[in-house]
C-alpha cells in the first residue's frame, strides 16, 4: 500500500526525502554540504560543550546531543536547512532540573518533552505556536539571558562556589559574597576570550569568532602557564572526569555512551534515578516548558531559514522531527535539543544545499569527539564561560525590548515585564504559563472593548425608509464571545416602554461562541415573554452556523431570522400587518 503523504506520521520522513532529492543531488552539492558541515561543526564543538556545562552536566553530553538529536532532526524534520542541538535558551530550564534530579532527571524530562512535541505535530499544532504573544517571547528571552549571565560568573571569575543556587537572587548574593576570592588567571583568560569574541567580527573575515576566541583563550592560557609562575586556570580536564573500565580518566570520553534507559542514569546522589509516577509528575511542568520553548525556537529558526533561502518549511513535520530527536537522544545521554538559530544561519551562509549538511555536521562532531577528546580537555572553563556570555548577549533581545517600551501599549509592556521578572526571579515554567495567560486575558479585554451594542435612534444607512412606529433597532458588532457577550447585549436591557417589535442587527458580528449565543438567546427569550416580536438581522457565516446547530429557527409572529437588515424590516412590516406589497414572503428558514 502506497504511503499517504498527508498522513501526519508520514510527514517528517516524506519532507526530508523530498528536500534531500529536490532538483537531484550532485557532487557539487555534496562538496558544498561537507564544507558547511565542517564550518559549522568547528563552532558547534566548543559551543555545545559550554551549553552542557551551563545546563549543569559534563560537557560530553552537549556533544552527544548535537550528534544524535542533530542527525535525527535533520533527517525527519520539516525544515530544509535548520541545524538542531542544545541551545542557550534551554539553560534556564535545564540547570534547575540537573541540580535537583541529576543527569537522569534531565534526560528523562527531555524524553517527556519529545513525546509532547510529537503529539503537537501529529495534532497539527505547528501553526498555533505563532499565537504566542511577542512580548511573552521577548520577556523570557531577555530574562533567560540575565540568568545565563549569572550562571557564568563562577567560571569567568574563578570563584569558589560549592554550588550554584537555583534562584537568581540567591545566586547573585552568593556571587557577591565570593567576589573577593576571585582567581585572577581565570579572569584574565575569560576577559581575553570575551574581547576576541566581541572584536573579531569587526574584521569581516570568514573565520568564525567562536573558533578564534577558543583558540586564543586556550593558547594564551598555555603560554602564560609556561612563562608566569603559578599561572593556572581550570580546564575541562581539571574539572571533569569519566570512568572507563576500572579507571577514572580526566576530561571527556572519546566515544559515544552505550545505550541506556534515561531514568537509569545517575540522579543527584550519583545512583540510578529510577522511574516512578512521582518523578513523572514532578518533571511534567519542566517537560512542558521544554516542549513549548523547543517548539517556538525550532519554528522560529525554520522561518528565518525560509526567509534566507526562499524555501518553505512544514511546521507540523518540524515538530514531529524535533520530537523524534528528543525522544531518542536521551537513550544516548542527549539533553534537550531544538533548532539553533545562529548555527542555522551559519549553515546557510557557508553554502549548505540540503539537510545532509546538518547530517554531515553531526558526523563531524562525532569524528572530533573520537579523535580529539584529549585536546578538548585543555579548553579553559573561563573561555567557555565567555562564549556563553556572548551567547546570552546575542539572545537578550535588547533592541526588541527597548522597541516594545517605546511603541507598545501599556498592557504589552506589562506582559513583557511580568515575563522578564518571573523568568529571572523564579523560572521559565512559571514565566511562560503566567505570561501566556496574562496576555490572553488582556487580549480578550481589548477585544471586548471592540464589541458593543447600541440603540439606533436615527434612520439606518441600509434602510430606504424610516422604522415603523413601535419598532426599535439595536445593532451589535464585534466578536460576541464570553468576555464581551453581556456588554454587547446590555443595551437590550435598557428598554423603557415596551415596543411592538425589536430588530437585533448582528451583521457586524464576525464570530460568536456559546456564551455569546446564550446571551443572545436570553435577550430574545425575555423580549418574547414580554410579547415583543423579535427579528434578528444579518444572520450569516459562523454565527448562522452556530445558531442553526443550537436549533434557533423562525417562529412566525414571534421570532424572525433574516440574512440582511432590509429583509428583516420587510418581515417585521408583514408580521405587523403594515406591508403595502403583494409579493410572496420568504420562507421561514435561517439564511
Amino acid at each position: 500500500m502506497k504511503p499517504d503523504p498527508q498522513h501526519p506520521l508520514y510527514l517528517p520522513f516524506a519532507t526530508a526525502l523530498r528536500d534531500k532529492l529536490r532538483g537531484g543531488y550532485s557532487l557539487s552539492k555534496l562538496r558544498a554540504d561537507l564544507l558547511a558541515a565542517v564550518t559549522v561543526g568547528i563552532v558547534a564543538v566548543p559551543l555545545t560543550m559550554a551549553l552542557a556545562i551551563g545546563s549543569g552536566v559534563p560537557p560530553q553530553y552537549g556533544l552527544y546531543t548535537a550528534i544524535v538529536a542533530g542527525l535525527l532532526i535533520a533527517l525527519t524534520g520539516g525544515s530544509r536547512f535548520s541545524v538542531s542541538g542544545p541551545t542557550a535558551a534551554f539553560i534556564v530550564i535545564l540547570h534547575p532540573i540537573a541540580e535537583q534530579y541529576g543527569l537522569g532527571g534531565l534526560v528523562t524530562a527531555g524524553l517527556m518533552a519529545g513525546l509532547m512535541l510529537i503529539t503537537m505535530g501529529v495534532a497539527r499544532m505547528g501553526k498555533l505556536i505563532q499565537f504566542i504573544p511577542y512580548p511573552v517571547t521577548t520577556g523570557f528571552a531577555a530574562g533567560s539571558a540575565a540568568v545565563i549571565v549569572s550562571l557564568q560568573f563562577k567560571d569567568f571569575f574563578g570563584l569558589q562556589l560549592a554550588a550554584q543556587p537555583d534562584h537568581f537572587l540567591d545566586r547573585i548574593w552568593r556571587v557577591g559574597q565570593a567576589l573577593p576570592s576571585f582567581h585572577p588567571p581565570d579572569l584574565v583568560i575569560g576577559a581575553a576570550t570575551l574581547a576576541v569574541l566581541l572584536l573579531w567580527p569587526r574584521l569581516k573575515t570568514s573565520l568564525p569568532a567562536p573558533l578564534i576566541g577558543m583558540m586564543a583563550g586556550t593558547a594564551l592560557a598555555w603560554l602564560l602557564s609556561q612563562f608566569v609562575a603559578g599561572f593556572e586556570v581550570a580546564t575541562i580536564a581539571s574539572r571533569f572526569n569519566y570512568v572507563h573500565g576500572r579507571q577514572t580518566l580526566a576530561g571527556i570520553p572519546p566515544f559515544l555512551p552505550h545505550l541506556a534507559l534515561p531514568w537509569q542514569l545517575p540522579g543527584p546522589n550519583g545512583q540510578p534515578l529510577g522511574l516512578s509516577l512521582g518523578l513523572i509528575e514532578d518533571l511534567l511542568g519542566p517537560a512542558m516548558a521544554i516542549a513549548l520553548l523547543g517548539a517556538i525556537k525550532s519554528l522560529l529558526c525554520a522561518v528565518v531559514a525560509d526567509g534566507m533561502t526562499g524555501t518553505k518549511h512544514d511546521p507540523d513535520a518540524e515538530l514531529i522531527g524535533q520530537g523524534i530527536g528528543n525522544v531518542i537522544a536521551p537513550f544516548f545521554g542527549g539533553i534537550a535539543a531544538t533548532g539553533a538559530l545562529a548555527r542555522t544561519v551559519s549553515n546557510i551562509r557557508a553554502g549548505a544545499r540540503s539537510p545532509l549538511a546538518a547530517v554531515f555536521q553531526a558526523g563531524f562532531i562525532l569524528l572530533v569527539l573520537v579523535a580529539m577528546a584529549p585536546l578538548l580537555g585543555h579548553l579553559p572553563m573561563a573561555a567557555l564561560a565567555a562564549l556563553l556570555l556572548q551567547g546570552a548577549w546575542n539572545m537578550s533581545e535588547r533592541q526588541h525590548f527597548r522597541h516594545i517600551f517605546r511603541v507598545a501599549p501599556g498592557s504589552d509592556i506589562l506582559v513583557l515585564l511580568v515575563c522578564f521578572g518571573l523568568t529571572v526571579i523564579f523560572n521559565m515554567v512559571i514565566a511562560i504559563s503566567v505570561g501566556v495567560v496574562l496576555a490572553a486575558l488582556l487580549f480578550m479585554s481589548r477585544m471586548a472593548e471592540l464589541t458593543g451594542g447600541k440603540h439606533i435612534e436615527a434612520d439606518h444607512l441600509h434602510l430606504e425608509s424610516p422604522l415603523p412606529d413601535g419598532v426599535r433597532l439595536y445593532e451589535v458588532s464585534g466578536s460576541l464571545f464570553f468576555g464581551a457577550a453581556e456588554k454587547a447585549m446590555s443595551a437590550l436591557h435598557d428598554i423603557s416602554a415596551r415596543p411592538r417589535a425589536v430588530i437585533i442587527n448582528i451583521e457586524g458580528v464576525t464570530s460568536m461562541d456559546v456564551s455569546g449565543l446564550v446571551a443572545l438567546d436570553s435577550a430574545i427569550e425575555r423580549l418574547r415573554n414580554d410579547g415583543v416580536l423579535v427579528a434578528v438581522a444579518g444572520v450569516h457565516g459562523q454565527p448562522a452556523l452556530l445558531m442553526r446547530r443550537a436549533g434557533l429557527r423562525n417562529i412566525p409572529g414571534k421570532l424572525l431570522l433574516s440574512a440582511s437588515l432590509p429583509q428583516a424590516l420587510m418581515r417585521v412590516r408583514h408580521a405587523l400587518g403594515e406591508s403595502a406589497t403583494g409579493q410572496p414572503w420568504l420562507t421561514d428558514q435561517i439564511i
